[in-house]
Formats: C-alpha cells, sequence, structure tokens
C-alpha cells in the first residue's frame, strides 16, 4: 500500500505542471548547495555561464556567479569552480557572518587563504568587486529632479552606503527638486554622531537651497531607526518649517540598503496637522 502511495505521488508531481524555468531554478539551486558536484553533472545549457546568458545574471546565486569568476576549479583536489566558489564562501563566512559582506571588505591574503585561490583568482575576484562597487555608487549628476527615496539613496550612497563610521548629510535640492549638490554635516567617532540644527541649515541657505534630504547611515546595517533618529528628525523638521526650508525625508542607509522615515514614520504627517 505504501509504494503504491509512493508512486501516485511521484505521478501527480511528474505531471504537475511547473514553469521550465522554475524548475531550473530549483535544480540549479540544489547543483549549487552540493560540493561534490562538478560541471559534468550540469545538463546541457544549465551550467552557471550558460544560465547567465539565457536567464541573466539576476537569476544565478552567490555560488554560480562567483563560479563564473573563478572561471576554474582546483584540479589538484578534483574541486569543479562551484565547489571552490563554495568553500570560498564557507571561508569568508567565518570571517564575518555575512559572507557576501566579508567578500566586499576581503584582502588579497584572505582570499588566497584557500587552498586553490591564487593571486590571478583573487585578483579578478577583487577587481569585479571594485567594478560592481563603482557601480552602484555612481551619483545622479547635478540637476537631477530627485523625485523618490531610491534615487535619493543613489545620490547619497557613495558618501553614506559602506562607511565604517556612522556619518549625517544631506542634499540640497531647489524648489524643482533639481539637485544641487551634497553637503557631509558630520563624522561620528563610532556607532554615533552628533548633529545640530544649524550645521544642516548653514550650507543649505548658502547654496540658496529650498528643499533638503536628510541622510544618516548604520554601520551595522541595520536600518531600525534608533529613538534619538526620530527625535533629531523631529527636531529638524521643526527647523525646517521655521526657515521655510523643507525637510523632505530623512534616509537611513547601510550594507547596500535603506530606509525612508518619511515612508515609514507619522512624523511628516503630524509636522501638517
Amino acid at each position: 500500500m505504501r509504494e503504491e502511495i509512493h508512486h501516485s505521488l511521484e505521478t501527480d508531481w511528474a505531471d504537475f505542471s511547473i514553469s521550465p524555468t522554475l524548475k531550473s531554478s530549483y535544480a540549479a539551486a540544489k547543483r549549487s548547495s552540493d560540493p561534490t558536484l562538478t560541471l559534468r553533472h550540469y545538463p546541457q545549457g544549465e551550467t552557471p555561464r550558460e544560465r547567465l546568458l539565457t536567464e541573466g545574471a539576476g537569476h544565478l546565486s552567490n555560488t554560480e556567479l562567483l563560479a563564473i569568476l573563478l572561471g576554474s576549479g582546483n584540479a589538484s583536489q578534483g574541486e569543479s569552480a562551484v565547489a571552490l566558489a563554495q568553500k570560498l564562501l564557507a571561508h569568508l563566512q567565518n570571517h564575518l557572518d555575512d559572507a557576501t559582506r566579508s567578500m566586499r571588505e576581503a584582502k588579497p591574503e584572505i582570499l588566497m587563504q584557500v587552498n586553490g585561490i591564487g593571486e590571478a583568482k583573487a585578483a579578478t575576484i577583487l577587481a569585479a568587486i571594485e567594478l560592481g562597487r563603482r557601480l552602484f555608487l555612481q551619483s545622479p549628476p547635478i540637476g537631477t529632479v530627485i523625485d523618490s527615496p531610491e534615487l535619493a539613496a543613489q545620490a547619497l550612497s557613495k558618501n553614506l552606503m559602506f562607511q565604517p563610521q556612522e556619518r549625517f548629510a544631506v542634499l540640497l535640492l531647489n524648489i524643482k527638486h533639481q539637485l544641487l549638490g551634497q553637503q557631509l554635516i558630520a563624522i561620528g567617532s563610532g556607532n554615533q554622531t552628533c548633529v545640530q540644527p544649524p550645521d544642516v541649515f548653514r550650507e543649505a541657505i548658502r547654496q540658496n537651497a529650498a528643499r533638503l534630504i536628510l541622510a544618516h547611515n548604520h554601520p551595522s546595517g541595520n536600518l531600525t531607526p534608533s529613538p534619538e533618529d526620530i527625535a533629531l528628525t523631529k527636531q529638524l523638521l521643526d527647523a525646517g518649517q521655521l526657515l521655510m526650508l523643507p525637510v523632505l525625508d530623512h534616509l537611513i542607509l547601510g550594507n547596500g540598503d535603506f530606509l525612508s522615515l518619511r515612508t515609514t514614520t507619522t512624523l511628516w504627517s503630524e509636522i501638517s496637522s
């Protein structure tokens, strides 16, 4: 009876309609989690390089993307590029809980501690990381209309996103929300920084700004606003009203992400009322 049920389940699953893309992604995920598999185990068209070309880089795991950069595995250990990539990510995980973040901050000597990673492979990885960092941190040009938190975060990322110390900056906009520039107001001594309203608005007045977007970073990557963040935002909102320099938002950036206080708190609606 048990065998009949098992056979029935297998038949039902085989007949179940599932998209080829989902099947491919599921199969790739299973392969990328198995360190014993080499590229010979991949069906035609399913290697990381082939899937990147047909499905796009966004469909690949970190392991598969790293395997493409490595190009080859460690022949002396019988490891494929995928297996070597897994070993490298596990090694980086030991240095920091977040392997991706650890890779971004890795030095050549850290990468080359892994058997199979020599100077050439380490240089390829670090070059790719730096190129990605530069593209990610590219700011919109002066005159760009900043009409969303996403665009504001892009403009502020270079100064704030991956900094090891807390920083506070302000985006300066004209009345049409066009970018005039940005000003770094303060750099903290650790995970906190001291900001005073005169420091924030002085540069805005000097550059004839009509609108402001506040921003600071959390080096930990935890974007949850602290009570001090909320209190400072309210203080600066009040000061902006008195000076007729509206504060449009306050962003918190960190570890590749951001949070908009305007969209996640009631501070602006409280000011309006």
